[in-house]
């Protein structure tokens, strides 16, 4: 177990904040000090965040025939990437007003994979990328039958072209070794899967 954090909200001060962008998502400027492990304060300075609403993410899992569900879709931030912008991942939406995790995870379910019957197992809750962004992700893992799934979803007026992929789950993880899955969300939930598969059979 780790020892306790030293520091926590109030040993750090917005001195100011000023919204650069507001769209689709929002980048702002903070103006912030904050204690010093040293002791004292650091002098005030300056950083850029991309304010994001939480999102949650799904790992569709079969433990009955040992198979994996990945989505599939174009991303613009892996542009560059070299395997392409299409990105193998899992169920992911954005919490929406008055809206809890779960209830986002069935959502997504249903609009990316056309699931609408998963037992939901919680994996973890995280940071995406604290350095830069307040975005934090809730990951579950979905039991569900995935014998005939696949086929492509998503909403046409959200510009969703979304193919669903049944794996095994040998080849998912080989995919993951093979690194053809590069994106956090997905890294970590086939991680936790390679450590809690033969327990979740017992659902």
């Amino acid at each position: 177990m780790l020892k306790k954090r030293q520091f926590k909200r109030a040993d750090m001060e917005v001195v100011d904040r000023k919204t650069l962008y507001s769209g689709f998502y929002q980048m702002a400027l903070y103006r912030v000090r904050h204690r010093l492990f040293g002791g004292g304060w650091s002098q005030i300075f300056d950083r850029e965040l991309f304010e994001r609403v939480p999102a949650v993410g799904v790992l569709l899992y079969d433990p009955k025939r040992d198979l994996v569900g990945l989505v599939e879709q174009f991303r613009i931030g892996a542009l560059e990437d070299d395997q392409g912008p299409w990105q193998y991942e899992i169920v992911a939406g954005l919490i929406e007003e008055g809206e809890s995790p779960e209830e986002v995870a069935r959502r997504e379910m249903v609009e990316e994979a056309g699931v609408d019957d998963a037992t939901l197992i919680f994996i973890c809750d995280y940071l995406v990328s604290p350095g830069g962004t307040n975005e934090r992700m809730t990951l579950y893992c979905g039991l569900t039958d995935l014998e005939g799934r696949g086929g492509v979803f998503g909403l046409d007026h959200e510009n969703e072209d979304i193919r669903l992929n049944i794996v095994s789950r040998q080849d998912a993880l080989a995919g993951l070794a093979a690194g053809q899955c590069n994106n956090a969300p997905l890294t970590i939930a086939l991680q936790w899967l390679a450590l809690h598969y033969e327990g979740l059979k017992a659902h």
